[in-house]
């Protein structure tokens, strides 16, 4: 499976902004020493394996976040901030008329602008947004946490405030990631 490279640039934006152009480079020089794939030029249509978008994230945490990698789930947020602002690129996807058809026809489509791989779905029922993604082939927990983190961002900017759980995980051995989002108001 792979990723759109715009949570690559997106990335790139959002630290070069909070730590400067010089530690972003003294940054990227580490990751292409670890991994030469970072040495090609990265658009944000490029596709980048997920394995490979994860050693740049694990690297990421390590170096500006003291190793934490529940910092994943922000970077989801703020990914999902950065593309989904009124001046965004995926601006368009917020121009739902109600929150039903946000989830039910928007958060499935960001999901194939940024990932060739996995089923998507999403629904409302009663007060709780339900995501489930299943036909991943990416084990990892924290990368879960950034998708978890994107989607609660999305919502945020949609209008709706939530709690966000996750209920099953490829990572731990189910067969499906499972996020609910209860809405808080």
């Amino acid at each position: 499976m792979n990723i759109k490279g715009s949570s690559y640039v997106t990335t790139k934006a959002i630290i070069s902004e909070a730590f400067g152009e010089e530690k972003w480079n003294a940054f990227k020089a580490k990751v292409v020493a670890k991994d030469k794939f970072f040495n090609n030029v990265i658009m944000s249509v490029t596709l980048i394996p997920v394995d490979k978008i994860i050693i740049f994230f694990d690297e990421l945490c390590r170096e500006f976040f003291g190793n934490d990698k529940m910092q994943y789930a922000m970077f989801g947020k703020s990914g999902a901030k950065f593309v989904l602002s009124p001046d965004g690129p995926y601006r368009s996807y917020m121009l739902a008329k109600d929150l039903k058809q946000f989830v039910d026809n928007s958060m499935p489509k960001i999901w194939v602008t940024y990932f060739d791989g996995g089923t998507f779905k999403s629904w409302l029922e009663n007060n709780v947004v339900h995501l489930k993604v299943t036909g991943l082939d990416v084990q990892n927990n924290y990368f879960e946490y950034l998708v978890m983190g994107f989607n609660q961002q999305a919502l945020k900017i949609f209008g709706k405030k939530t709690d966000a759980k996750r209920i099953k995980s490829i990572a731990a051995g189910d067969d499906e990631l499972y996020i609910q989002y209860t809405l808080k108001d």
